[in-house]
């Protein structure tokens, strides 16, 4: 059996507000940490594991895991480049587009990503003349963020590091924090350090997937040890006011299967109806109780049933696509393999050449792919579908997703 993660913590009480994390919602089992690709030589090794279990506080309604892997084992040597995804890089130039517009940002701005990632989406501000920083705690990553020319702090953020940045730089007119609040165990610490960089003027910009999506969409191959929280509207906006910051904009996005944009600042803001909106879908579909939650668990062992199934049913050549955190998610908590699966391709060179944890399936090139001539390549990153559908023209066999559940392409919904 797979050794445990020592480095690991179970709780029992919410990390923000300190309420009974009663109310059960997926328990997906013993699983690798999700990033923790495996080199050839250390494929005989049993991956460290811990459970993977999301429940939600009774108090404030939190979904979030309840064991803490250690942050900077998981974030110090990163596998995750945001450049890889070139419908990512269209969202993050559109959204600096509009940023500027909104705020009307210039070279007399100063605006600041946390978690920052390779420079995917500051560099747009670079190149619009705009002053910028980047937070980034994974410093391989932070590299070559540096390297495109975007200035990057190799740090976590909280309370601590934005007080140095406002001290050298002064306060940010505009605080980016994409994709990042899922993954912060000290939600408090990191979003206090939001509010001390806005500072009494500055405006924070969170883009979060959204947990109703997650629910509706069966998306939980999105589970996994670096995403501590799962958001809903009502949970986020609790915290955000607890340090100050008041929701000020609400947009549903279509990124990630469906994500929240929230703007918020220190400054009053009058009534919103987006906002007004997406707190009353929340509370109509039962997430501020746990009759929004009951059910889950079993439509996921449904799911789980269905790859395997479909995997072990007949004779054929399958093959992956997409070496994404999600996917390794989804093989490990089917049981699949690499009698299953024969490989997986990915675009990052980080990842080529080693294992997936748990499942061990090689990663490889594109060409690898085509190479092998698969009868059927299982789109791992399904967000990313349309993208990858148009990269493997020329490669062999018929795409398929297994969220929320296993259909041909052709036929998604």
């Amino acid at each position: 059996m797979p050794a445990s993660m020592s480095r690991s913590n179970r709780i029992t009480r919410c990390r923000f507000c300190g309420g009974g994390l009663t109310i059960p919602f997926c328990d997906l089992g013993a699983m690798p940490l999700a990033n923790g690709f495996v080199s050839p030589e250390q494929a005989g090794r049993p991956d460290p594991v811990l459970p993977l279990n999301v429940v939600v506080c009774e108090l404030c309604h939190l979904a979030q895991l309840d064991h803490t892997a250690d942050a900077k084992g998981i974030f110090t040597d990163y596998a995750y480049f945001s450049s890889y995804s070139t419908s990512w890089l269209g969202h993050a130039r559109a959204f600096c587009a509009e940023a500027a517009a909104r705020f009307g940002l210039g070279r007399d701005s100063f605006v600041v990503e946390v978690a920052s990632n390779d420079g995917y989406l500051l560099r747009s501000f670079v190149a619009a003349g705009i002053p910028c920083l980047g937070v980034e705690p994974a410093a391989n990553v932070a590299a070559a963020a540096i390297a495109a020319g975007v200035a990057t702090r190799i740090a976590f953020f909280g309370r601590d590091e934005a007080a140095r940045i406002v001290g050298e730089r002064g306060h940010a007119d505009l605080v980016i924090a994409n994709n990042v609040l899922a993954h912060v165990p000290d939600v408090n610490d990191f979003v206090a350090g939001l509010a001390l960089l806005a500072g009494p003027a500055g405006v924070v910009s969170i883009e979060a997937p959204h947990l109703l999506r997650l629910i509706e969409g069966m998306q939980f191959d999105t589970m996994y040890h670096e995403h501590f929280f799962y958001w809903s509207l009502t949970a986020m906006t609790r915290v955000l006011a607890a340090h100050g910051l008041r929701v000020m904009r609400v947009e549903a996005l279509a990124t990630h299967g469906g994500s929240l944009r929230v703007t918020a600042s220190a400054m009053p803001h009058g009534p919103s109806g987006e906002r007004d909106g997406v707190a009353a879908a929340e509370r109509a579909a039962g997430l501020l109780g746990a009759a929004g939650y009951a059910g889950f668990q079993p439509r996921v062992a449904g799911v789980l049933d269905g790859l395997r199934r479909h995997l072990r049913g007949r004779r054929r050549r399958v093959a992956a696509y997409g070496a994404a955190a999600k996917g390794n998610t989804l093989l490990n908590a089917a049981g699949i393999t690499r009698d299953d699966v024969a490989m997986v391709a990915d675009r990052n060179p980080a990842k080529q050449g080693r294992l997936l944890p748990g499942s061990r399936i090689p990663v490889v090139t594109q060409e690898d792919l085509a190479a092998y001539g698969p009868d059927e390549v299982l789109i791992l990153p399904w967000n990313l579908a349309d993208e990858i559908t148009s990269a493997l023209r020329g490669v062999s066999g018929h795409r398929t997703i297994a969220i929320p559940r296993v259909q041909d392409l052709a036929n998604a919904a």
